[in-house]
């Protein structure tokens, strides 16, 4: 089995379309996202950790890039679910024409997205993500100077359930009955065990928690994890820390709210020669100075960029919600909604 071969000829339908397809905003931008990513250097990472397309024998499968791409596609315009993201790609033009789809050749099926979700692992798309942020650095923008770190709370992809009730599922998961239907057959579906509860601003919560890092000054995504609801921030900046390192470049300042403030944190800046950006807050028996109210103030006018991903995230990719009931598929699902962000702004700060 190899890879299939794409028609790279220009098709009757093509050159009708010609001129409508040079004044199409959605090519153009997808056109841009071409002149500023070596696309060469993204395929050979996948196709490198890609367990398809190796063997001898059965049918030519798809070229990763493509379903890259097609998962990129997905974010970028807000399609909720892979059938809709079939559909979608047989459709517009523009889609066809980033992807390197002939007009006459059919989208790959829904179920082709998702078992390239499960083979691509989560180790190859940091890779890509990393890749990304290091060709554009290539290009001369400094990306990792001072990062901004926060988390926000998504809501769980299925119905909450009752503290007891989830532990019971979780138990009963571990068995095999567990992972059967009546009839005895694998269940092809489950609900989510891997959320869990929390408190916010006097409301309980049920979901998961993605903690994020930002350059703070070209905004561009520098790491993004997901975990259970109920884990603290603070102890995510490290790691936040450490998956923001790209380039050769040290990271000069870490901000971030009074959520993380604490020595642990302080700390660990001091001991990698990093300049502290935490803002601080109050304890019992202890107010804030003028000059540390101050200086969170300035803080805030630096960190909000982290809070701008999330917004701009929740409006245009619906990522108030996980998308899948298992924590592997939403993980897998925000690193790919990191690279669309990236993308997409990259072809306003990125010079061609």
């Amino acid at each position: 089995m190899g890879f299939k071969q794409m028609k790279t000829n220009l098709t009757f339908t093509y050159l009708s379309l010609l001129l409508s397809i040079e004044k199409n905003r959605a090519i153009q931008r997808m056109e841009q996202i071409n002149t500023i990513v070596n696309w060469s250097r993204i395929d050979h990472l996948v196709i490198t950790h890609y367990p398809v397309g190796k063997s001898a024998t059965g049918n030519d499968a798809y070229p990763p890039l493509i379903l890259l791409k097609c998962l990129l596609v997905q974010q970028w315009f807000k399609i909720d679910s892979d059938p809709e993201l079939e559909t979608q790609l047989n459709d517009p033009i523009s889609f066809k024409k980033f992807l390197g789809l002939s007009f006459d050749d059919p989208a790959p099926d829904h179920s082709t997205f998702s078992r390239f979700r499960k083979r691509l692992s989560k180790d190859t798309m940091r890779l890509i993500n990393s890749d990304l942020l290091v060709q554009f650095a290539a290009k001369g923008l400094t990306i990792n100077e001072g990062i901004a770190i926060d988390a926000r709370l998504v809501q769980s992809a299925s119905h909450p359930i009752s503290t007891e009730k989830l532990k019971e599922e979780r138990q009963k998961r571990q068995t095999t009955e567990g992972t059967l239907h009546k009839k005895g057959r694998p269940r092809a579906f489950s609900r989510d065990l891997e959320s869990d509860w929390t408190v916010k601003n006097e409301k309980p919560h049920y979901g998961l928690k993605e903690h994020a890092s930002v350059d703070t000054r070209y905004g561009f995504v520098l790491a993004t994890e997901i975990t259970p609801e109920s884990h603290n921030d603070s102890p995510y900046l490290p790691l936040c820390v450490a998956d923001s390192c790209h380039t050769k470049e040290p990271i000069k300042k870490v901000y971030a709210d009074k959520g993380y403030c604490g020595e642990p944190n302080r700390g660990f800046l001091a001991l990698n020669k990093i300049a502290d950006g935490i803002m601080r807050k109050a304890t019992k028996g202890t107010e804030l100075t003028e000059y540390e109210i101050e200086r969170n103030k300035t803080i805030s006018k630096v960190r909000y960029v982290v809070e701008q991903y999330f917004g701009l995230s929740h409006l245009h990719n619906n990522a108030f919600r996980a998308r899948f009931p298992r924590l592997i598929n939403n993980a897998m699902d925000v690193l790919f909604r990191q690279m669309a962000c990236n993308l997409r702004r990259g072809i306003r700060v990125v010079p061609t």
